[in-house]
């Protein structure tokens, strides 16, 4: 009689096995769910020729699109500006800003916490150049920025640009400071890499022609930017297989600080008044981006406001007695009497919804009221 609820038992545990089995081995096969893969975030850092509208970049995002490489974040504080096609525009790229300021005054690490990047493409220096600023400061200038990437990311990889060529006909000295500042770039960056955050000269100055490549001697025009393109993306890719993505925390607010601007034609700080909306989706917000004894430093930039592309725009504004534009780029600028009208140029005409260009121009003068009445029309 005591064998029977034993052997019962025992029955009962043997056919239970068979199902145990069956859950363990459906438990250690069935694979987890894949993770969403992390994707590369590269900043492109510097001044007007990377953020104004640095077309460069749309061609460069579409190209690393077509051949594949889709798992990239461009990323920066900094948004858009139209360059007649869809392309991720963030970026670092402000105008009339020197390197020296950016490391002088601590402005990069702000940048870096608020888009914690993997890859840097740094073409910075020309406003340092126009500004007669030595390239060993210059350099000097590039080590600080290199050691607050690798404080906030120590596998930061780093494609810097010999700049390209300088010869615009206010400077005519920049020319040659270009050469001697590229000259010194490449020992620089053997001296500063490592295995953990390496730096690689992309040489953006060798076949850059002001002449064909510009449109006033420092900007890049369409074959400009498509030459700057096809010297970064190389180098990019290359980056791009051997980085690991980092950390997806949440990022902190960027800094609010400016640094001194020069006065040379480079542009692209953010707006700091409100835009005068017209007719046509179009507006335009001034700021003055910099000022000396005499003369002034302006931009303004160009927004369509509306629901459909614009194939073009006509800003207008008034200066005070006495003040005359001397040049300006991005823009076809004319001034009858105190009256500026500006035209937009062949390529930053077309903006689609949302998408902004911003120009530039010296002025000889006192500084001018600072909230002119700025009128935009859309062609």
């Amino acid at each position: 009689m005591s064998r029977n609820p034993l052997r019962a038992a025992l029955t009962a545990l043997a056919a239970l096995l068979p199902v145990l089995a069956l859950g363990l081995t459906l438990t250690a096969t069935t694979p987890p769910a894949a993770a969403a893969a992390t994707p590369v975030r590269v900043m492109p850092l510097g001044d007007s020729i990377t953020g104004s509208p640095g077309c460069w970049r749309a061609l460069l995002w579409n190209r690393l699109q077509s051949t594949g490489h889709t798992d990239v974040d461009f990323v920066g504080t900094l948004g858009p500006q139209g360059c007649g096609v869809p392309y991720d525009g963030d970026n670092e790229g402000h105008g009339g800003y020197l390197a020296t300021n950016v490391a002088n005054q601590n402005l990069l690490p702000g940048w870096l916490a608020a888009t914690r990047p993997d890859v840097v493409l740094m073409h910075f220096g020309t406003n340092d150049v126009w500004s007669n600023i030595a390239p060993a400061t210059i350099l000097a200038a590039y080590s600080k920025l290199v050691d607050q990437m690798r404080a906030a990311n120590p596998a930061t990889t780093v494609l810097v640009a010999k700049i390209i060529p300088m010869n615009p006909a206010s400077c005519p000295e920049c020319g040659s400071r270009t050469v001697a500042l590229n000259a010194l770039v490449d020992g620089w960056a053997a001296g500063k890499t490592t295995a953990a955050s390496p730096i690689v000269v992309v040489d953006q100055w060798t076949g850059f022609s002001t002449a064909t490549d510009t449109y006033d001697g420092v900007h890049p025009n369409a074959a400009g930017d498509q030459k700057m393109s096809d010297r970064w993306y190389p180098a990019l890719v290359a980056a791009l297989d051997r980085t690991t993505p980092g950390p997806t925390t949440s990022p902190t607010a960027s800094p609010t600080s400016s640094p001194t601007v020069s006065p040379s034609p480079t542009t692209r700080p953010s707006p700091t008044v409100s835009p005068s909306p017209t007719a046509g989706g179009c507006t335009a917000t001034w700021r003055l981006a910099g000022q000396w004894p005499g003369g002034f430093q302006g931009e303004v930039t160009v927004r369509n406001d509306g629901t459909a592309p614009i194939g073009g725009w006509t800003v207008r504004f008034p200066l005070a007695a006495g003040q005359r534009i001397s040049q300006a780029w991005s823009a076809d600028v004319t001034q009858s009497g105190t009256t500026v009208t500006a035209r937009n140029a062949s390529w930053n005409g077309a903006l689609a919804p949302a998408a902004q260009t911003t120009f530039g121009f010296l002025a000889d003068g006192a500084v001018p009221n600072p909230s002119p009445a700025v009128t935009c029309a859309a062609n």
